[in-house]
């Protein structure tokens, strides 16, 4: 039985690699192709990805420094006012107990301490708290540090600047037309003005969304196009784990082949960005997991906020075996 391709996903990567944009038929086309084209595509994904990045993985150990106690209403997030899931709340850890991961990323050979917290924002008390961890985990060290801490004024980021954070994650989540389904106590615009004053600090961004929460492929595209304009640095691409308690606790849109998709697409879109696996990949990729890796530069190793990851040496027997080579943060290999 003989396939006519209606796509040349060669000539996307050319766009991509010549810095072009996907037009919108192109970049729906990237996701609504047939299972029969995935590998094709992979391979135009792959392209772009071997010629900024290489063959080189990137891992990212997250901490969830405080944990619950959220005033917003996100809803896909366990964390959140609304949510009713059983998870473990705590306020802001102590800085023994952040050096203490810090220390963990540094053994599972992380290039990038993620310390995330959770709140629309942080408190006066807590963010000199975060600044002085920020301090001491730069001290002892060799570890990049990517602070997320909801909400950021341009005083804020002038001192996160200021303690030597390396980089500030703040997703966008999903696109501006599709936000107020999933969260009404702060708007896409608060979102992107983060972003804003984190890029006028001089900081590096990290910005990405979550994939699977009813969004149509043009929320997806619409998503993939604002980080380009904002030209982040680091893009986590997240795939929804329904939380029972949540109010996309019955959300179940995703497929591995489909997840493979959205990464392509993304990488054809952000062809320099550092391109995350991040929060879902073991659920969603399942055995396919490897495969992302043919879009994606990064992965977290570990667990996530509230959710248990892959076993460590899973993951790096799995960039082993797909022939890729762990980096640090400058681009230098790790010895196995």
């Amino acid at each position: 039985m003989s396939t006519v391709l209606t796509t040349d996903w060669q000539h996307l990567a050319n766009l991509a690699l010549a810095d072009e944009c996907l037009s919108r038929d192109q970049a729906r086309a990237v996701l609504q192709a047939p299972d029969t084209e995935l590998l094709n595509q992979l391979a135009a994904a792959y392209r772009v990805r071997y010629h900024y990045w290489g063959n080189r993985v990137r891992l990212h150990y997250l901490l969830n420094a405080q944990s619950g106690l959220c005033s917003e209403d996100c809803h896909y997030c366990s964390q959140s006012k609304i949510s009713t899931a059983e998870i473990e709340k705590y306020p802001l850890l102590s800085q023994e107990k952040i050096l203490a991961a810090a220390e963990r990323a540094a053994q599972l050979k992380a290039g990038t301490f993620c310390m995330v917290i959770s709140g629309r924002s942080p408190s006066e008390k807590v963010f000199e708290q975060v600044l002085a961890a920020i301090r001491a985990v730069k001290e002892r060290y060799p570890l990049k540090i990517c602070a997320c801490l909801g909400l950021l004024t341009a005083e804020q980021t002038a001192r996160l600047a200021a303690a030597g954070v390396d980089r500030v994650n703040h997703n966008l989540n999903t696109s501006e037309n599709f936000h107020a389904a999933i969260c009404t106590t702060h708007t896409f615009r608060d979102r992107d003005q983060t972003l804003a004053n984190i890029q006028a600090a001089g900081i590096t961004t990290c910005a990405g969304g979550i994939l699977g929460m009813g969004e149509s492929d043009d929320d997806v595209i619409d998503l993939a196009l604002s980080l380009r304009q904002r030209q982040v640095t680091s893009v986590p691409v997240n795939f929804l784990i329904p939380i029972p308690g949540t109010p996309l606790g019955e959300q179940h849109n995703l497929n591995p082949r489909h997840c493979l998709r959205i990464l392509v697409l993304f990488r054809l879109l952000l062809p320099r960005q550092e391109i995350r696996i991040a929060g879902g990949r073991e659920v969603h990729l399942r055995s396919l997991q490897p495969l992302g890796l043919y879009a994606a530069n990064s992965i977290f190793i570990g667990d996530y906020l509230t959710t248990p990851g892959q076993a460590p040496h899973q993951d790096w027997q799995m960039i082993a075996d797909a022939g890729f080579v762990l980096e640090d943060p400058d681009g230098r290999a790790i010895a196995p």
